[in-house]
């Protein structure tokens, strides 16, 4: 951890978040003069995109975005392309390439088609992780934050009833927020075969790249060598590869099997109809 991530931990979330807000505000005047991301992180959430935004970020050719999730084509699209422009590079400071990373814009139903307008010929990655370890990993993330009080079976089974009213609603309103739906998708989420196929249907297959979390944690040399060479970028890598999202090596309690066994049954045909969906070999 470098000292300014030390300083950022040490500052409350809300007060980030305001400071952010207004660095933003004070850049929108300037965004006809920025550029548009070359590159989109769009999800999956909790699959390791925070690991991988900090070290393409600080790649020497690279340009991150004023912040991760900037959220322009899930939940702020009403503010416009300006707003957006206002988080990325001045188009004289010529980078190599600049990027953005959005969790939700990977599950988000309405992302695809909004990304496809504004950045057709964006290059885009997706990081997949086990859906069942990865929904144990959004639900402790979720009580962390203070936004779940269910346990987690409870949690499982009230998923649809929550979600119910957000997918109604974006369907009368596509500017609507939905927050109960991007909160609570424990198992949603985890059916990337109908999420990557909404971005199939957007974008080339060329311009996506889909790379497992726990081939960039157990191999993060290669795995982001891959990603360098698919965004055309030149070889470079960090002093050490950190997990991110778990600096302290703090992780989830182990998932009970009662709940993992179910999770896996759940997750059997999702995961059938991704691998046919990629052309892969189902593992036995």
């Amino acid at each position: 951890m470098t000292m300014l991530d030390a300083v950022r931990t040490r500052v409350p979330m809300d007060v980030r978040h305001r400071i952010a807000q207004l660095r933003v505000r004070a850049r929108v005047p300037t965004g006809r003069w920025r550029r548009l991301p070359d590159l989109l992180v769009i999800g999956g959430q909790r699959c390791g995109t925070s690991t991988l935004y900090r070290h393409l970020g600080r790649h020497p050719d690279v340009a991150p975005s004023l912040r991760k999730e900037v959220e322009y084509f899930s939940r702020r699209y009403d503010r416009g392309e300006r707003w957006y422009r206002a988080h990325f590079a001045l188009e004289a400071q010529r980078h190599r390439l600049c990027f953005e990373a959005t969790p939700d814009y990977l599950f988000h139903p309405l992302a695809a088609a909004r990304a496809a307008t504004v950045v057709p010929e964006a290059r885009l990655v997706v990081m997949l992780r086990d859906p069942v370890v990865r929904a144990w990993s959004h639900y402790h993330h979720m009580v962390g934050l203070g936004h779940e009080d269910l346990e987690f079976d409870a949690a499982v089974e009230a998923e649809q009833g929550r979600s119910a009213g957000d997918l109604a609603r974006l369907a009368d309103d596509p500017l609507h927020d939905p927050v109960a739906l991007l909160r609570y998708s424990y198992v949603a989420r985890g059916r990337y075969a109908e999420q990557l196929s909404r971005w199939f249907e957007q974008f080339p297959r060329e311009q996506l790249l889909v790379v497992r979390s726990e081939d960039l944690f157990a191999d993060p040399r290669a795995s982001f060598r891959r990603i360098l060479d698919f965004a055309g970028l030149p070889p470079w890598e960090p002093d050490t590869f950190t997990n991110v999202s778990r600096p302290s090596g703090e992780r989830p309690p182990p998932i009970p099997s009662a709940s993992r066994d179910r999770l896996t049954e759940m997750f059997e045909l999702p995961n059938l109809e991704l691998a046919k969906l990629l052309g892969e070999t189902p593992s036995s």
